[in-house]
């Protein structure tokens, strides 16, 4: 599967949106990708899976953790082909952290997976996580690099599609955006405006 056959499932399954959007990251963007729309359907979400899985088929592999909450649902089902546990950090008190029973074990190698990345900041704090209980975090398999190319994880990563979407800092938002309702559709809570 290449990059215009993944746009082109993200934009058949409604999961490449138009509109006026704050990401996670707290920037205003006029598209977002959805994923959740699109990993609804079990056969994309087996493929891209398949994609992330088989690039890192090559490694020693002993868990897999996604970012709360997007990253979930693919991170479980790479975890699946992998045929290894699967786990997800989420925040408290604003901070990355495990809980529901989850470990990471001194020395695991651990692939971190997540839907769409855009300045990467869910994944470096997860690396960081994987990093204080003294495991190696192997690599980072995603879907969509919002960046194309720009967030360097310093260990390998591999995504599906690299698009570089237009994205706007809350001081720099053109008018014809401006005028738009904002959709919040991100995990994370951002600061309301009112």
């Amino acid at each position: 599967m290449n990059q215009e056959e993944v746009i082109h499932i993200f934009k058949k399954s409604g999961a490449m949106m138009e509109g006026h959007f704050v990401l996670t990251s707290g920037y205003h963007s006029p598209h977002y990708f959805q994923c959740a729309r699109v990993l609804q359907y079990p056969e994309y979400n087996t493929a891209f899976s398949k994609q992330i899985a088989n690039h890192f088929s090559n490694h020693r592999i002993d868990a897999v953790i996604s970012p709360a909450v997007g990253g979930i649902v693919l991170g479980t089902e790479v975890g699946r082909i992998l045929n290894v546990k699967t786990i997800f950090a989420e925040r408290e008190n604003g901070k990355m952290v495990l809980r529901r029973g989850f470990e990471i074990r001194k020395d695991e190698r651990i692939l971190v997976c997540e839907d769409v990345v855009t300045t990467g900041g869910s994944v470096f704090e997860v690396i960081d996580l994987i990093r204080e209980f003294k495991a190696s975090p192997i690599g980072v398999g995603f879907i969509i690099d919002r960046s194309n190319g720009k967030v360097n994880f310093s260990i390998e990563q591999f995504s599906l599609a690299r698009i570089e979407v237009i994205k706007f800092a809350e001081n720099e938002i053109p008018d014809w955006l401006a005028e738009l309702p904002i959709t919040k559709p991100g995990s994370r809570k951002l600061n309301e405006k009112s």
